[in-house]
């Protein structure tokens, strides 16, 4: 679960001051599926952030489990990360270079699995996400939708209890957001995770049994039926 309290970010822009969170409070129980809606520039993203431990608050506490990462070191923090927190972006990062499996592999090299289960692995993960078949092939080889599989996958491969995406269909069209959505609702359930998601799309928005809504800082949880 996650507990944030009186959580800030300020930062400089020039000579101005930017508040992008003004203390805010939210609790995210565990399984939960949260979205996160607003203006750009309206501190989403950088909510996102600090859960995922990307970032440190400039005051207040952002508790995972009841440990306060804005407190950890870096070297924990990134154990955190690794172990428990996926990422899924907008842009996929994926590596060109690398084919689909390896790509997943990746997320499992800074646990210490070995090679042989790293492979096992992400090819599970990748069958789970629809790409058994896509094993071998390149980023450049596969579409935007199958690209945002395979980042699913690599998110998921490591078994993380949170998940946060960062507009995961912002750069696909109507039908393959569909798909995405349905995948990432699919793991959501199917890993019990605690799925929390920015996105500008209203429609996606609408489905979700939480949204918080953040305007100049300010956060608003709106529950519904």
């Amino acid at each position: 679960m996650y507990e944030l309290r009186g959580v800030t970010k300020q930062y400089r822009r020039g000579k101005e001051t930017v508040h992008a969170l003004a203390g805010v409070d939210l609790t995210i129980p565990d399984g939960d599926r949260l979205v996160i809606q607003g203006p750009t520039g309206g501190g989403k993203s950088t909510l996102l952030q600090m859960l995922g431990g990307l970032d440190r608050p400039t005051s207040g506490s952002v508790e995972l489990d009841g440990t306060d990462l804005a407190k950890l070191s870096e070297a924990k923090l990134t154990k955190v990360r690794s172990e428990s927190i996926g990422f899924v972006f907008q842009s996929f990062n994926l590596i060109p270079t690398l084919n689909a499996q390896e790509n997943v592999e990746t997320a499992l090299v800074p646990l210490g699995v070995k090679a042989a289960e790293r492979r096992e692995r992400a090819a599970e993960a990748l069958k789970s996400v629809g790409l058994g078949e896509r094993l071998t092939h390149l980023p450049s080889e596969m579409s935007g939708g199958q690209q945002q599989r395979v980042a699913i996958a690599r998110a998921l491969v490591k078994q993380p209890k949170v998940l946060l995406a960062d507009e995961p269909t912002g750069n696909l069209d109507e039908s393959m957001r569909d798909e995405i959505m349905d995948v990432l609702e699919t793991m959501w359930k199917e890993h019990g995770l605690t799925f929390i998601m920015v996105t500008h799309d209203s429609a996606i928005a609408k489905k979700a049994p939480r949204v918080a809504t953040i305007r100049k800082g300010t956060i608003t949880v709106t529950e519904r039926a």
